[in-house]
């Protein structure tokens, strides 16, 4: 699979700091469906799991990649014959349920629900992380990517993405933002719109996506990048203004909204959501599982899931998730070195 799914993407003359294309459905599924049967004959796996696999999701209960991994789950245990759970460790922008599963036993049973702050941008950004994104785990596979959209509150009574930029060049600093956190995805590619506009604005930090768009839609902050899907809900309840996508084409979800890039802004930005498990996780381990997830995207609930939540169903295998990471990396490397970014 060549993935080019959520990194920042924006022409080079305007990128000095800053979720789309990720052609992965029938060819991977067919081959991961295909492999089926020799992996499932091989002595290493024939008992797997012996008991219920344990993913971690690193972020709160309700965000999207904690409810896109709840669907998969579900759906993986039918097909692995075990119950699969989910277990919600936040903290340290998914730092802290990361370093969870790299100290976990590398028989399978424990995977981390893994996105762009945990594998590429938070080795970028914190010199003391507690694991090592590369040689710490054991690719799985890709399973959902997800653009952004950028919301207004009722702060300032934007209702578009130029009124918004107009009142932050006027007022250097004195409009806001919000974001998941200093290192998150949606911090890194308001930074980008930013930059390419020439403007300041306050950055507002929370620990999750939930409490900042909660200050967003009671005014305590001016606008953010979040998920699609939640600025779609929060924008049919009338609490936000929907202003831009961050995807390269617009959205079924949101088919009235225009991209960045309509707006003359060069810059897309979302995230990607993959499985991953502990170092020395056998390799016949990691393609049953990257079967099983195959098999789980193309279940009616999960597809629904996605669906809803503006989240695009992927598949792929553990060798193109660790060259999409790297790939990734890389990319998000180029934007933090041009911020001048470091958390510690």
């Amino acid at each position: 699979m060549k993935a080019n799914m959520t990194g920042p993407v924006a022409d080079p003359g305007s990128v000095q700091h800053e979720e789309k294309t990720a052609p992965a459905g029938a060819m991977q599924r067919r081959t991961l469906l295909a492999a089926s049967g020799t992996l499932l004959a091989s002595p290493a796996i024939a008992a797997f799991p012996e008991r219920p696999v344990r993913i971690i999701v690193p972020w709160s209960p309700g965000a999207l990649l904690d409810v896109v991994t709840r669907a998969i789950a579900q759906a993986m245990s039918a097909t692995l014959g075990q119950s699969v759970i989910v277990e919600n460790r936040p903290g340290a922008t998914g730092a802290v349920g990361a370093e969870a599963v790299a100290r976990a036993t590398p028989d399978g049973s424990t995977l981390v629900a893994a996105n762009a702050e945990t594998h590429a941008i938070n080795p970028l950004l914190y010199r003391r992380l507690p694991y090592d994104a590369v040689r710490d785990f054991t690719p799985v596979c890709l399973f959902t990517r997800a653009p952004f959209a950028l919301v207004a509150g009722p702060s300032r009574g934007f209702t578009s993405l130029q009124a918004l930029i107009d009142a932050a060049k006027a007022k250097p600093g004195a409009v806001s933002f919000a974001s998941w956190g200093a290192g998150s995805t949606s911090r890194l590619t308001m930074e980008l719109l930013l930059r390419d506009r020439g403007i300041e604005m306050l950055h507002v930090p929370f620990v999750a996506q939930a409490p900042a768009i909660t200050a967003v839609m009671g005014g305590q902050v001016d606008a953010m990048f979040l998920t699609a899907g939640g600025g779609e809900a929060a924008a049919r309840d009338g609490k936000v203004k929907v202003l831009a996508v961050s995807s390269a084409q617009r959205i079924p979800l949101l088919p009235q909204t225009p991209t960045l890039r309509e707006s003359g802004i060069p810059v897309e930005g979302g995230n990607w959501f993959a499985l991953m498990g502990p170092a020395r996780m056998p390799a016949e381990v990691a393609r049953r599982l990257a079967e099983a997830t195959a098999e789980a995207m193309q279940n009616p609930s999960v597809l629904e899931v996605c669906r809803v939540q503006a989240a695009d169903p992927i598949t792929g295998t553990p060798e193109e998730l660790a060259s999409f990471i790297a790939e990734d990396r890389a990319r998000w490397a180029e934007v933090i070195n041009a911020l001048k970014l470091q958390l510690d």
